[in-house]
């Protein structure tokens, strides 16, 4: 049957799985949003609905067998009666299209980002017996001008939608809110630019008004991404316009935090860690993309920076605010890395002290730069590089919990005990908690003004004031 079957009216039922990041969470949320606009009822469990739509995440190996795992798990639960499809959304289905849906029959429908604005319309077909053409996987980058503000007079494919099309997942107090797309940058081991297209900033007004619409949900904590935050307002010929917006999301009515995440060091400006450790409610939490600290490798990574200018940077932020969160991830195993440019990133990581340290060994990643590099680290001297580095970075991070016993805290409680949440320098899911000592059970959401005592491994544990 053609994409022209017919459609039913009555309600359908949707599940949403997100795999990846919190970009890929607010795309669900819109995803989710312009579903319930049109009649489908959403459901959790994707065992009791019509459609299972998995989010999939495409930028590591990991992810992507994450991704496979998911879309697999959810075409088992056709046996039951209920579910009748299964459709792949997401950077994994965006990158590979119909390569993906030849390797994956299992997958009823493979869809790109050309096709989120029409989601109901796709759904509505697949169900009703129709078939959906998956896409050839293209470069995005091509889809806009050069010149960054020269996008903006254009109506991008994909651009972040207004609040109207986003419906929350959750009753959580924190939540991720999209401040622009795609990247610019040509870091050699990295694809996101080549899926998500170049670099280009929601205006002002509409991240505002988006962030009014999520305090009225019961948002507390604000966590701004993008592929590159640092990058923000260089296609309205700019980049103040992030330092000049932070204040009015701060005056916003229910916000009590908000957050910065991916951020470039390279560009880095003394403006901006101003804005962040002076703004009130904007937390001074800095998610540094160091990569590597060696120049030689950071070069071959078609990325900036050294030793010395990265300790600089720290040393910057930490002059302003010493009690700011630094977190950061790095590549070990990158091609031709020697033993001594590993060690000049043990050295580093021994010297900065940082709060939050994610290690990962290098992969092959197709259609990057570096996956035509020549020397490349076998697999066993990446595997025994990455566990040395972890056991280090595992005794730092200790070292620097250990270093804030006696410091105040004001931690946002979000466990349905009572007693766990996170500190201002602590982002979500991928740094340590903080727990809250005493009889006392606070409510999801709660603020609790504390004093750290003692630690328990990178975890802190304080007593309310």
């Amino acid at each position: 049957m053609s994409a022209e079957a017919v459609i039913t009216k009555k309600s359908r039922t949707v599940a949403l799985v997100t795999l990846g990041c919190a970009r890929n969470e607010v795309d669900s949320e819109e995803l989710a949003g312009r579903l319930a606009a049109d009649g489908w009822t959403l459901v959790d469990d994707p065992a009791l609905a019509e459609v299972a739509l998995i989010n999939t995440c495409g930028f590591i190996e990991s992810a992507k067998k994450d991704s496979v795992d998911a879309l697999l798990e959810a075409h088992s639960l056709k046996s039951n009666g209920t579910t009748k499809a299964v459709v792949a959304v997401g950077c994994m289905a965006e990158r590979y299209g119909d390569e993906l849906s030849d390797a994956l029959p299992e997958a009823d429908a493979i869809l790109g980002f050309d096709d989120y604005e029409d989601i109901s319309l796709r759904l509505q077909t697949i169900i009703s017996g129709g078939s959906i053409a998956a896409h050839k996987p293209k470069d995005r980058r091509a889809l806009l001008p050069i010149a960054p503000a020269d996008r903006q007079k254009l109506v991008v494919p994909n651009s972040p939608s207004p609040a109207i099309y986003r419906k929350r997942l959750d009753n959580a107090p924190i939540a991720p809110l999209k401040i622009a797309s795609g990247c610019d940058r040509r870091c050699s081991f990295c694809a996101i630019p080549m899926f998500r297209g170049s670099f280009v900033s929601r205006r002002p007004t509409e991240i505002i008004e988006e962030a009014h619409w999520l305090a009225e949900q019961g948002v507390t904590e604000l966590f701004l991404v993008s592929e590159n935050t640092t990058s923000y307002g260089k296609d309205f010929k700019d980049l103040k316009v992030l330092e000049n917006m932070l204040p009015e999301i701060a005056k916003i009515k229910g916000v009590e935090r908000i957050r910065l995440s991916y951020l470039q060091p390279a560009e880095m400006r003394p403006s901006l860690i101003q804005a962040m450790v002076s703004v009130p409610k904007v937390v001074p939490y800095f998610d540094l993309s160091f990569q590597h600290a060696s120049p030689t490798v950071l070069r071959r990574m078609r990325r900036f920076g050294d030793t010395d200018s990265f300790l600089h940077l720290i040393s910057q932020i930490r002059a302003l605010s010493p009690q700011a969160g630094i977190r950061s991830n790095v590549i070990v195993g990158f091609p031709g890395e020697t033993e001594a440019e590993f060690e000049e990133l043990v050295d580093f990581i021994s010297r900065a002290r940082l709060d939050a340290i994610g290690v990962f060994g290098y992969s092959d990643e197709d259609k990057t730069e570096a996956l035509t590099l020549e020397n490349k680290v076998d697999q066993d001297v990446i595997n025994s590089r990455v566990e040395l580095l972890s056991k280090l970075v595992d005794e730092f991070l200790m070292q620097r919990a250990e270093e804030r016993i006696g410091e105040h805290v004001r931690v946002l409680i979000e466990d349905e005990e009572g007693q766990e949440g996170r500190a201002e320098h602590q982002g979500p899911e991928v740094d340590g908690s903080t727990f809250v000592k005493g009889r006392a059970k606070y409510k999801v959401g709660e603020y609790v003004d504390a004093v750290v005592t003692e630690t328990s491994g990178v975890d802190l544990i304080a007593v309310p004031l």
